[in-house]
């Protein structure tokens, strides 16, 4: 068996031009223009990377791009002030702060400092009780776009067995509440499970979500399953270069999978492509007016 490629940079890449398409209706029906804030503290080169990719996404897409960067020792006071101003600014619909920020700003108090209905990345604590209990909140911006991904593949989930590995906040435990939304059976598997290998060899859907490079061997993967990874790490090569891998052995596992989402190319365009579909909900939500919905398309 070879696995078929999930290819989420041309799924991301339709999500986006359908979103251009529901920005420019938003302007000429409701003279609405979406706006995101994203706000970087610090000079990791990786976050300014990122970040000027989101800023260049969302300007493409005909919404308003307001950039904020802030020195790595700014103090927690002025991020929060900065948030306040943002939360208080019509102009702007989503805010996005970057993390990590630096060890000597609480990450929680500035999460919980955003509006909720302008958290776009969905990680308030509000957001999240929403989407734990059928709510209707924002919804992360990763887990989402597997989510998405798993659709357009799948179909109907409905009692299918979801194995997910990994239980952070940002990924692991909202993407359970997702895959549950698909009445699928879920469990979430993390560093003290016992028997990981027989867990994930149970699985009709993976995810891998750890941040540990091919942590999850091929040889672990069903025949027939569906992979999702949503890992991307830095490995070294004997030449002294470096590629990109995720949390999955991507070679051995295509050997089993049906399907499988590749490290890069995969699910990682798809977060950002998200990013811009949760602005717009968000920019619908607080004017009152109908969200657009995806074209049949997408």
């Amino acid at each position: 068996m070879s696995a078929d490629l999930i290819d989420g940079k041309a799924f991301a890449e339709k999500l986006k031009a359908d979103i251009a398409r529901q920005v420019s209706a938003l302007k000429e029906q409701y003279d609405l223009t979406p706006g995101l804030a994203v706000v970087l503290v610090g000079e990791d080169p990786a976050s300014q990377i990122y970040v000027r990719n989101k800023n260049k996404s969302t300007a493409a897409a005909g919404m308003n791009s307001f950039e904020y960067p802030m020195e790595s020792n700014v103090s927690e006071a002025e991020l929060l002030d900065l948030v306040a101003r943002l939360n208080n600014d019509p102009a702007v619909h989503g805010i996005l702060v970057q993390l990590p920020l630096p060890p000597h700003i609480n990450e929680a108090a500035v999460i919980d400092a955003i509006a909720p209905e302008k958290d776009v990345d969905g990680f308030h604590v509000i957001n999240s009780g929403l989407l734990a209990t059928g709510g209707n909140g924002m919804v992360p911006c990763t887990p989402l776009g597997c989510i998405m991904l798993l659709r357009d593949r799948l179909g109907d989930m409905s009692g299918l067995e979801a194995v997910i590995v990994g239980r952070s906040n940002i990924v692991g435990k909202p993407m359970a509440q997702l895959l549950l939304n698909e009445n699928c059976t879920v469990t979430i598997a993390h560093s003290r499970t016992r028997d990981l290998a027989r867990v994930v060899g149970r699985a009709d859907i993976v995810i891998a979500a750890v941040g540990r490079p091919e942590l999850v061997r091929g040889s672990w993967i069903r025949d027939g399953a569906t992979v999702i990874d949503v890992g991307i790490n830095r490995m070294a090569k004997e030449d002294g270069k470096s590629r990109l891998v995720g949390d999955v052995e991507y070679a051995e596992a295509a050997k089993h999978a049906a399907a499988i989402t590749p490290v890069p190319g995969g699910v990682g365009p798809m977060t950002i492509a998200v990013l811009l579909k949760n602005t717009v909900t968000a920019a619908c939500r607080q004017a009152n007016i109908p969200e657009p919905e995806l074209s049949s398309d997408v």
